[in-house]
Parts: C-alpha cells; structure tokens; sequence
C-alpha cells in the first residue's frame, strides 16, 4: 500500500513585478493533431536555437500526480539529517556518480558560507540501477516509477520527435531509439531542496543559490513551484526572470543535445538566484526530471540531418579536440569535474568581493565555464 501523506500547499507566489524572460508555450494537445507536430516544431525552432528555454502545457500529467511528487519531496527533506545521510552518496570525487542523496554544506561558496542546497536523485528504473531508498520514497515507489515514466513518454519522447522534424531527419523516432527509457542510461527524478538564507548570507555570496552554468543532457524538465529564483542569461547578456506559469513545465535544452545539433541547438545559461524578498524567507522545493540519450549514444554531430549539413554543422567541441565520447563517458567526466568545483574570490573596486565557481577543465582542452 502506498504511505499516506499529507497533500502538497504552494506558497503564495511573489507581488514583485521582475523583470520576466518572454519565452513560447507549447500547447502539446497539438501534437496528435493533423499537422500539429509539424507546427509545434515552426514554434520551437526559435526557442531551441536562440533561447535554450521554453514552457509546455497540456502535458497529460495531471496537477495532482505532480503535487503528490512535491510532497513525497517534503517528506523525504523533513527526516531528521542523520536519517537522510543513510543514504548519502559517499563516492570520491572521480567516480561521477550522483544518484542518492547530496546534503548542503558540502562546499564553501563564499566569505565562509557554504552553500545551501540538498538534493535526492532517483535514476530511472530501467533495470540497470540499483538503489536503497528510505522508507517514505520505497513505500511510494511504484508511484514514483510510474511519474517517472511518464515525463518520458508525455514529454521527451515528444519533443524529441519535434526535434526530429526541426533536424529534418529521416526518421521521426531517431532521437526517440537513442533515448529508450528501458535501455542504460542516465535519466533521473530530482527532488531538490534550497534553505533559505538570512540576508546577510546572502549579500556574503553575490545573492545566488547556484551560479551560471549548463545541464549536461538533453533536455531538463522542471515543474512549476512558484518561488522564483530561476534566472536565464539572454543573447545580450542579460540576466531574465523564469516565471512560474500555472499549469506548465519550464523546459530547457542541454549540453547532450547540443554536441548531437553540432551547436545548433542551445545549451542554455541559468542559474538560481536569492527569491525576490516577500518569498526570500521561504524554503524552495524543486522537482525535476533530467532527459538523457542512452549511455552508448556517441555524442558526434548527427550526420544525416540535412540541415546541420545545409548549416555546416558536422563537428562540436568534442570532436574538435579528436574526442568521440559516449554519454557514459560524458556524464562521469562532466559529474566528477561537478563534484571537484572550487571557489575563487574576486575583490571589486568597491572593496566588497565578488565569488564564483572556477572555470575548470572536464577532458583536455575543455573547460566547464560558469557565468554570475
């Protein structure tokens, strides 16, 4: 029997007027329509190339599966911390393991602060993972395959065949036969915790949570909480606000995906910042699902779509440098250069400093950037 547990309250959303990103919504009842995937894909083409963000409504996941994911996330960040350290992934730094549990204050990000995110992660059941799960989760687990389950079908599967069209491949399940939910690969839910900070930690660390960067996969889902804090960096630099939009999913286009497009697609700059002030005393809960191709995927430009060859496209930062890697090996590499991250302090002319992530290597002649 599934555990009972108590439903899922949003706090109430900010009164601050930010200064919003304008991104598309995908209304996905269109997909199954005459011609509708074909009109999707026109409407992502823009988002996709120049953007890397966009939302998705009519999902086919109702609001109650979703509040029911959140809570079991509150649960699971309720237990007492030497409860959840059980089932603390204690890997050294090489291994690029990142399943189970990560606490806060793991690194220092700052004047002596540390950094203030928790995170659960739950790989996807296809067989070729095996993890303990405290007794709130394995009581909910066939809940939790099954939501799992479904960000893939309801949602990567179909944007990876309007990914297809824009790429004008032959084959519409091309990208969808190198993302098989039952085959090996690196898909997992995140249940993710951020503690709010008191004023004066904030000013300590630049008022962010987490610092400019890149997902590594294909895309990244994340589900509406209405506790802003997200920020994306646009083409001209600028720093927008990612508003939680009722009843959708915000979105957004990954590294993976962007070695596979030769660059075409764009692996989108955000970060997470302080919540606007009416909602920086709350706690922000996050709940994600990170899309991923098959381990033995080779991230090389896909050859046969005519419009990376039309474009010139055929090579990326990886076989620019003789490196043909498989996402296996991608993912440890990127996992573990995550997991050795330092900070470095940058005194501005004002006398105060200024902190971010250094830029460190990932495989020879590659370097993981981070923008603040």
């Amino acid at each position: 029997m599934p555990g009972r547990i108590n439903p899922y309250d949003e706090v109430p959303v900010t009164k601050e007027d930010l200064d919003w990103a304008e991104l598309v919504t995908l209304d996905l009842s269109l997909y199954d329509q005459p011609g509708g995937k074909e009109e999707l894909a026109k409407q992502l083409d823009h988002a996709v190339r120049h953007v890397g963000f966009f939302y998705v409504k009519n999902f086919n996941i109702s609001s109650e599966e979703v509040n029911r994911q959140f809570a079991l996330g509150r649960e699971f960040y309720s237990l007492p911390l030497e409860e959840k350290l059980r089932y603390h992934n204690n890997d050294d730094l090489t291994s690029g393991n990142y399943n189970g549990y990560r606490p806060a204050g793991l690194r220092i990000v700052g004047n002596g602060v540390r950094d203030n995110i928790q995170v659960y992660n739950i790989p996807k059941f296809d067989g070729h993972h095996h993890l303990d799960h405290p007794p709130i989760l394995q009581e909910n687990i066939k809940e939790i395959e099954e939501f799992s389950r479904k960000c893939h079908s309801e949602v990567v599967v179909k944007l990876l065949r309007l990914f297809a069209i824009l790429l004008e491949l032959p084959d519409e399940d091309q990208l969808v036969k190198e993302h098989l939910y039952d085959a090996k690969g690196e898909d997992h839910l995140r249940y993710m915790h951020y503690a709010a900070r008191s004023a004066e930690e904030n000013e300590k660390v630049g008022w962010l949570y987490a610092p400019g960067h890149t997902d590594l996969g294909t895309v990244t889902l994340l589900f509406r909480q209405p506790v802003c804090a997200l920020q994306i960096l646009n083409s001209e630099g600028q720093w927008k606000w990612v508003k939680p939009q009722d009843a959708t999913i915000t979105i957004n286009t990954c590294d993976a995906l962007t070695a596979l497009t030769g660059g075409l697609i764009k692996s989108s700059v955000h970060r997470v910042r302080t919540p606007p002030a009416d909602q920086a005393h709350v706690d922000r809960l996050g709940l994600l699902y990170f899309a991923r191709p098959n381990n033995h995927v080779v991230l090389d430009p896909i050859p046969n779509s005519p419009l990376l060859q039309q474009l010139g496209l055929t090579s990326n930062a990886f076989t620019e440098l003789g490196q043909h890697l498989t996402v296996e090996e991608w993912v440890k590499v990127r996992q573990s250069q995550q997991q050795r991250q330092k900070v470095e302090a940058k005194i501005l002319p004002n006398g105060h400093y200024e902190y971010r992530e250094k830029d460190m290597e990932i495989i020879p002649g590659l370097i993981a950037k981070h923008y603040n």
